[in-house]
């Protein structure tokens, strides 16, 4: 496994690439309602990053070994689609739970995030899985700090979401990243702490812990792509970029309106 040690030059870019990808959500956010298509969505992140950012919309054609080509500019999962949501002409209805999930290539870095947002009013249950995904988030990102290993990170998350009777996706993780859109380490949201990599400074990776109201079991639509739970239950997913440091670490994918770390978490 190659891990990629990041030059200062490098993490000044990937601070710029990921504040972008953060604003492009901040931007999108008054327009996730009931009523709007997710395709519509796409269509207005894309125009930001394009003409307003100067950025490449890092998943437009994006094809690792083995996929077609991704034909948008972001990935849009709804309700109990777990991830790479297709944005389609389907409106959104009041009470669902919506992922959207935005790279952004500037200076020919990577930006990685994603948020979950709420259309109208939702459920009890939905809401409590989007904040305890979040929070999971928190606790495998409190973890990052030079010395430690991958697995504290999994182990944190895992015993957070199980702790509050959901589950963990285990098909799917986070990723290092920099000039390529996915890179080593590959960051698992379970595990045994004491266990994996041990992390180092200037070491860049994503954590986007996937949370299922059920059971986590997964199965893949025919468009080659999406990835939804096999039982239908609810799934929701938080992601950051976060930098190694010398003495802990640094969330990258900050902007005015993101939702700011738990209490606990400050």
């Amino acid at each position: 496994m190659s891990i990629i040690l990041k030059t200062p030059d490098d993490i000044e870019k990937m601070r710029l690439a990921c504040r972008l990808a953060a604003e492009v959500l901040d931007y999108i956010a008054p327009f996730v309602k009931p009523g709007v298509a997710t395709e519509k969505l796409d269509r207005l992140c894309h125009d930001y990053m394009v003409d307003v950012q100067g950025g490449i919309p890092a998943t437009l054609n994006y094809a690792p070994p083995g996929y077609e080509p991704y034909p948008k500019s972001t990935c849009i999962s709804v309700n109990h689609q777990i991830c790479h949501g297709i944005p389609g002409e389907k409106p959104l209805r009041n009470g669902d739970i919506v992922n959207i999930d935005v790279t952004v290539i500037k200076n020919g870095f990577h930006g990685d995030t994603s948020r979950m947002f709420l259309v109208g009013d939702v459920s009890i249950q939905a809401r409590r899985l989007c904040d305890v995904t979040f929070e999971c988030l928190w606790k495998g990102i409190l973890r990052v700090r030079p010395g430690a290993c991958l697995g504290d990170i999994g182990h944190a998350i895992q015993r957070y979401a199980e702790s509050a009777g959901f589950s963990v996706v285990r098909e799917f993780c986070g990723h290092g990243i920099g000039a390529r859109f996915h890179e080593d380490p590959q960051v698992v949201h379970y595990g045994q702490p004491g266990t994996g990599i041990v992390l180092r400074p200037n070491m860049i990776f994503t954590i986007e812990p996937m949370i299922n109201a059920g059971k986590a079991s997964i199965r893949a639509l025919a468009n080659g792509w999406t990835v939804v739970t096999k039982d239908h239950s609810l799934s929701a997913q938080w992601e950051h970029t976060v930098l190694v440091t010398e003495t802990g670490h640094e969330v990258l994918t900050v902007s005015d309106g993101m939702r700011p770390p738990p209490d606990w978490a400050e």
